[in-house]
């Protein structure tokens, strides 16, 4: 069942992320690959936001971007105001931790660790929140994706989806205020997939914003508002603002 969006009219949503002509290139001796050709975008704060597209798109590596993982070859990116082009690496893994939370599609939970200890040490790399409200927060989170009963569980003992929950509560420790996810579904049956992506999708009414990466159209068209890439440009509308939910014209 599809999640029902409640947050502000557009008109009043403020602008997470700002894209202006993004690009990236690959040069070598040998050849020239173009693998994004001058993006333009937003994406509005406590939107679920789809960035759709076949394999090879660019797809994981504009999430990337998006994110401080990887740099453009050209263009700009303001994220919650801050140019993220002009940090540093270690002032971009601080505010990762701060801001990002990240979910991934083949889980990258630690097999060692339970599913409360792979929570934990979310929080005990980025020690943005003080150590006493450790053990409350990891708790909070794990009830939040319903596995609370879970908790000493290593990932070996848990199904795909709920090893899925798992990392979306690990994802969402540090209380960031944007989540990404590159194919969180695309490791899960169908089934599953819909309830990890009720999840996800219900986040935005805490005010979340969740950027995710999809191949499947029918996912991509539950996003209150997306891009269609092809061939490492933006297809379905104008090329300057993301295509709402609902239209394929593009954003006023």
């Amino acid at each position: 069942m599809s999640t029902t969006n409640s947050n502000p009219p557009e008109a009043h949503r403020e602008t997470l992320v700002q894209a202006e002509h993004l690009s990236r290139v690959i040069e070598n001796k040998v050849q020239r690959t173009v693998i994004l050709d001058d993006l333009s975008f937003r994406i509005p704060t406590g939107s679920l936001f789809a960035i759709n597209g076949p394999s090879g798109s660019g797809k994981s590596t504009l999430l990337n971007i998006l994110t401080g993982i990887d740099q453009p070859t050209s263009g700009t990116i303001l994220f919650m105001g801050q140019a993220i082009r002009s940090m540093n690496e270690n002032q971009l893994a601080k505010w990762r931790g701060k801001n990002v939370g990240i979910v991934f599609q083949f889980f990258q939970l630690l097999p060692t660790l339970t599913a409360e200890e792979n929570v934990l040490l979310a929080l005990e790399l980025s020690r943005t929140i003080p150590r006493s409200q450790w053990r409350a927060r990891t708790a909070e989170c794990l009830e939040l994706v319903g596995l609370a009963d879970k908790a000493k569980r290593l990932p070996s003992e848990l199904s795909g989806g709920q090893q899925q929950r798992i990392a979306i509560a690990r994802a969402l420790a540090n209380q960031p205020p944007v989540l990404v996810a590159d194919e969180p579904t695309g490791n899960l049956d169908s089934k599953t997939a819909n309830e990890v992506f009720d999840l996800l999708a219900s986040l935005t009414q805490q005010g979340k914003t969740v950027i995710y990466v999809t191949h499947d159209p029918l996912l991509a068209a539950r996003a209150t508002h997306r891009i269609n890439l092809l061939d490492g440009k933006i297809v379905g509308g104008d090329g300057l603002v993301a295509v709402t939910a609902g239209s394929e014209e593009a954003e006023a």
